[in-house]
């Protein structure tokens, strides 16, 4: 049986824009991707309660976490005609303006890269056990409400 093996998505800090720029330049020698879709979620400086967020700490429970995302993956290779997938997720501190999640899909056409791409990320945000903490200026927290 070919079992593919489970890849950590999991990033220690924010996804740095070289990174992502490497990401991309990588795929620049498969000839037969004729569409990348991208995701980056970024770190907001909501204001609540007249406080303003200035990072947000990042934690999960890993093992289930990466088993979910194996089981998401592969419903959508089967469900999408694609070349490759690349998801990066953030954990520990990410302040305020930093990129927390990176998706990417590449396809020969742009709309399975589009539509996977929505679908990963709507589905990571409702069925993986990751939280967000938080963190105010003035060194308070909370924990943040998936949306």
């Amino acid at each position: 049986m070919n079992e593919k093996k489970i890849k950590n998505i999991f990033v220690s800090g924010p996804i740095t824009p070289a990174f992502i720029a490497d990401s991309i330049a990588k795929h620049s020698a498969k000839t037969n991707i004729g569409g990348h879709s991208i995701f980056m979620g970024q770190v907001r400086r909501d204001e609540i309660d007249g406080k303003l967020v200035s990072a947000i700490e990042y934690t999960t429970f890993e093992e289930m976490a990466l088993t979910k995302m194996h089981e998401i993956r592969e419903a959508i290779f089967k469900k999408y005609p694609l070349n490759c997938m690349h998801v990066h997720h953030s954990l520990g501190h990410i302040k305020a303006g930093e990129i927390c999640l990176f998706v990417f899909t590449s396809s020969a056409h742009r709309k399975p890269a589009i539509d996977a791409c929505t679908e990963i990320v709507e589905r990571l945000k409702a069925e993986l056990p990751i939280w967000g903490k938080e963190v105010f200026e003035d060194e308070t927290h909370q924990w943040k409400e998936n949306k």
